[in-house]
């Protein structure tokens, strides 16, 4: 009767156990270190709350639930991560803190940890604030010190970026892995040119402009053995330098560093350390680059010399039409193919195919009648311009969709927030669905600003019949002795697309009224 006595005691004792996790943060890993740091502060004072409630069954938990070097600003944390797996299969009755916003230091994170604490019964206890969260007046309290942990990151992050932002304008150079080509300065805060790693960057240009091809600059730099930056951090940890990739020699040719400039922010500011590249080589490059990102590449990869090569497409299936090649008795036929009818056979299609070349001299004919014919040009003109109007109604309509649309999705915030106000701390669900809100609100303001944009760069682009007439006369006198590749640049900047209607056999030639402006500009610069 004694043993089974003593075995029910224990058997309530051991039910009545809290199991507390010990969860801790640093922001920064500055001093872990140390034999002694902050973590191990934070557990101490936990671990001593937690044994003056032993009377009530508190017990620590062995495992280190420890976050150094992480910020309180999101919940990509490892340590956070691995203790809310704990939880949710049961293994932590309370977790322990030594203040609230060691476990977060945003509202709406906030909101959702202790969801996920009352879902799983978990109660919560920041050993420096007490409070009950089981309460109204607990619920507001916890809020309330949460929102002064919220203001306090942000104001701290305000700070920094100020900081930064002052630094750069004065052309400070504010940490970090410095760019191929420089050093960081011995006593810091500027960079200093590395003359070899220099001579490299200057290189690079040179061929990039003399091969007009990313990947063909790859093949040179690996035909030379020359890698990315070698370095050594203030810790002492090495990163050798990698082969080098078309998105790594991108970041390099668009660096405005290497101009002896800094770039914060989307502004420029001079900086204080010594240019390696000349501006007119740097402004070739940049046209380039931004020529070649247009199209894809497709000017440097086009190597049969398919003049129109992206701008052919299929009328009755309005689809691309693909450009094709074949070779009988030793001769090679060039094609321009709907994709359509490739993909699901000629059945489908009424166009299937074109010959290349014949559709090529048609359509640079009929470019050079209309820069000789003042009644074809004025009616190309004025086809151009309704192409214009008609592609600035549709970015108002769009402009007046978006509009609406914001409209509805602030009123659509303001009843989440005050759902929210209404319940104490915001649940997981309402959380949630704020934070998609304001994502999509984000994506649709961005849209809006790239609308008002091209509107701006549209009405802009007044084109009269001068300019046209000046972008089309380069195909009489020069057009024959121009290379393949200058002439397909020439018909990508004045034509947007050509439909052909294999039915009917005819084919109908959308002008780019941009690039008529450009050609036109180039033509009086060579003037």
């Amino acid at each position: 009767m004694t043993t089974a006595t003593t075995t029910t005691r224990r058997r309530q004792e051991s039910q009545q156990t809290i199991r507390c996790a010990i969860y801790t943060r640093k922001s920064t890993d500055e001093g872990l270190e140390q034999e002694f740091n902050s973590l191990d502060a934070q557990r101490e004072a936990a671990e001593a709350y937690i044994l003056s409630q032993r009377c009530e069954g508190w017990a620590a938990l062995p495992d280190r639930y420890d976050d150094g070097g992480y910020t309180g600003g999101n919940t990509e944390r490892p340590a956070l991560k691995r203790l809310m797996a704990d939880i949710a299969a049961g293994s932590v009755d309370c977790v322990v803190v030594y203040k609230v916003d060691r476990l977060s230091r945003s509202l709406f994170d906030f909101a959702r940890i202790m969801d996920h604490f009352e879902q799983n019964n978990v109660s919560f206890v920041a050993v420096t604030q007490q409070f009950n969260t089981t309460t109204s007046m607990g619920r507001l309290t916890l809020n309330i010190l949460l929102s002064f942990a919220q203001f306090e990151r942000e104001i701290i992050a305000e700070r920094t970026r100020d900081k930064l932002s002052a630094a750069r304008k004065k052309g400070k150079w504010i940490g970090g892995m410095p760019p191929f080509g420089y050093d960081v300065a011995a006593e810091g805060g500027r960079l200093v040119v590395n003359p070899e790693e220099a001579g490299q960057v200057r290189e690079m240009f040179k061929l990039y402009l003399q091969h007009q091809s990313l990947g063909e600059l790859v093949r040179q730099l690996e035909a030379r053995g020359w890698h990315t930056k070698s370095w050594t951090t203030k810790k002492g940890k090495a990163r050798e330098g990698r082969p080098w990739t078309k998105w790594r020699l991108h970041r390099l040719l668009t660096n405005m560093v290497y101009l002896g400039k800094v770039p914060f922010h989307g502004r420029v500011y001079e900086g204080e350390h010594e240019a390696v590249i000349d501006s007119d080589d740097w402004q070739k490059v940049q046209v380039m680059l931004k020529h070649n990102g247009r199209n894809g590449g497709r000017d440097v990869r086009n190597k049969f010399g398919a003049l129109l090569k992206g701008l052919m497409w299929c009328a009755a299936c309005d689809a691309p039409m693909n450009h094709a090649m074949t070779t009988s008795h030793n001769k090679r036929y060039r094609y321009y193919v709907c994709s359509r009818a490739q993909k699901r056979g000629w059945a489908h299609c009424e166009t299937k195919s074109i010959p290349a070349a014949e559709v090529e001299r048609f359509v640079v004919d009929r470019v050079r009648e209309i820069g000789t014919d003042p009644a074809l040009l004025r009616d190309t003109l004025n086809a151009v311009t309704r192409t214009r109007e008609s592609g600035l109604e549709a970015l108002w309509a769009e402009q007046k969709r978006l509009k609406a649309e914001l409209q509805r999705l602030s009123a659509e915030e303001r009843d989440v927030i005050s759902h929210a106000s209404e319940n104490g701390v915001a649940g997981a669900i309402l959380s949630d669905r704020l934070a998609d809100i304001q994502e999509r609100a984000q994506g649709l303001e961005r849209r809006q600003t790239e609308i008002r944009e091209e509107i701006l760069a549209t009405q802009g682009m007044l084109l009269d019949e001068d300019d046209l007439k000046k972008a089309l006369s380069i195909f009489d006198p020069v057009w024959e002795h121009l290379f393949p590749q200058e002439q397909a640049r020439i018909v990508r900047l004045l034509i947007e697309r050509i439909d052909y209607h294999g039915g009917e056999g005819t084919l109908e030639i959308t002008f780019r009224e941009a690039g008529i402006k450009t050609l036109r500009e180039e033509l009086g610069e060579d003037e």
